[in-house]
């Protein structure tokens, strides 16, 4: 398989060379990307993220032992190579723990980094950015640095431990808004400048020097910056390369080094094309995947209904909104304005937060009825031009069948297909 360090050096000779991260622990969405990197015969990048996956479980309830067992058997079942798959780790560090001390936080935050490299990841995000309980906010780039350092030892340990050398590459920096989509409508993005840029790169260098670190610096292949890419709610500010010329330039001067862009969901076709001719090589997708996902059960619950008596119905839309209405946690310091905006933005919103919901044993059985109830029998064709077109058109010429399952995968991957693209520099086809 291909190193990762290589893809860099293919960028640095095409820069229409690009890679894309799947951050989804979703079955359904895996199961799309496996699907179709087997048929394009490409690397598949899964990355979990540290809220997701940790040493405790994580929102999915998955150590990164656990998670790589998922994704393996999944691979196997899908008759996808192991080979060929490689898991990353997204935003490692002390995130999970920032309201206690920072010396407990840091603590946290080693066991796992011991944890994610034990298990096999071999792309590292180091994360150190978010302010912990008795820190001064922001932290200096020093501070960060450090941190990332200390966390880079532990990693370079556990992986010499386990197979005797280290194979590991490494990610630096951090976005801002925040990960996973902004909370509060954007009107403005400011894109990171060509000097703190250099200035989280000098930081870190010295930090890894100080820890006796510095041969591992060729394999620190990405620095997350703002190339000026966002979604909220409601809306999608989209790259303008003008913005962010002068720090695309920077970065040719980093022989080992693309840029790795944070919340590109929703782009389209063309900018995510120009993100990774910029040097924004590497393209993380997540929320649009499972969005794609929500969006086709959406429109076969609505086919349902056309063609099933209310009583033999599965309900999907009435027992979502009931759960998330009685588990708020996941939404309701994200979604703000009268009781409509927040009905609206339970169901519809780009950050969608829908995706925390999907495990639930309630919306787990409407999700089995519904897809019951739609193959017993075969979809009209007229019921999938009217709620799935882009779907319609590929069951029209063969190319598809109209199974709920294929239907889903098929809306996925239209949302893959166009990364796919981007990252080999053509026009996305279907």
């Amino acid at each position: 398989m291909k190193h990762l360090t290589e893809f860099v050096a293919d960028h640095k000779q095409d820069t229409g060379c690009g890679i894309f991260a799947v951050c989804s622990a979703h079955p359904l969405v895996l199961e799309a990307a496996m699907r179709h990197a087997r048929d394009t015969e490409s690397i598949l990048l899964i990355e979990a993220t540290s809220n997701q996956v940790d040493q405790y479980g994580g929102y999915t309830g998955m150590t990164p032992a656990d998670f790589r067992r998922f994704v393996e058997q999944m691979a196997d079942s899908h008759h996808f190579p192991r080979d060929r798959l490689v898991l990353g780790g997204d935003h490692l560090g002390p995130n999970r723990w920032q309201s206690a001390p920072a010396a407990e936080a840091m603590s946290q935050a080693e066991e796992l980094i011991r944890h994610y490299v034990a298990a096999g990841f071999k792309k590292i995000h180091l994360d150190c950015s978010m302010s912990c309980a008795d820190d001064p906010q922001p932290l200096t780039d020093e501070i960060v640095a450090s941190r990332a350092a200390r966390l880079a030892l532990i990693a370079e340990q556990t992986s010499k431990e386990k197979q005797g050398a280290s194979d590991l590459v490494y990610v630096i920096g951090t976005e801002v808004p925040v990960p996973g989509g902004a909370h509060e409508s954007l009107s403005e993005l400011a894109v990171t400048s060509p000097q703190a840029a250099k200035a989280t790169l000098a930081a870190h260098r010295h930090a890894f020097e100080q820890l006796g670190l510095s041969d591992l610096w060729p394999r620190i292949i990405g620095l997350v910056v703002q190339p000026g890419v966002e979604f909220d709610h409601t809306q999608v500010i989209d790259y303008q390369p003008e913005k962010s010329l002068a720090l695309s330039q920077m970065i040719e001067e980093f022989d080992t080094m693309v840029f790795e862009a944070h919340s590109t969901d929703y782009q389209t076709p063309f900018a995510l094309q120009q993100l990774v001719q910029h040097h924004f090589a590497i393209l993380k997708v997540g929320p649009a995947l499972t969005f794609a996902l929500r969006e086709t059960l959406f429109s076969l619950a609505a086919i349902e209904q056309e063609l099933r008596p209310a009583h033999q119905c599965s309900g999907l839309r009435d027992v979502l909104e009931t759960v998330m209405l009685e588990h708020p946690e996941h939404w309701k310091h994200h979604y703000h304005g009268n009781t409509d905006a927040r009905r609206l933005a339970r169901g519809y919103s780009y950050s969608d937060r829908v995706r925390y919901y999907w495990p639930d044993s309630d919306i787990d059985e409407a999700y089995s009825r519904l897809v019951k109830n739609l193959a017993d029998e075969s979809i009209p064709l007229p019921l999938i031009s009217q709620y799935l077109p882009l779907q319609y058109v590929k069951v029209r010429e063969g190319r598809l069948i109209a199974t709920p399952h294929e239907l889903i995968i098929n809306h996925i991957q239209d949302v893959l297909h166009q990364y796919h693209a981007a990252c080999l520099g053509t026009s996305p086809s279907h």
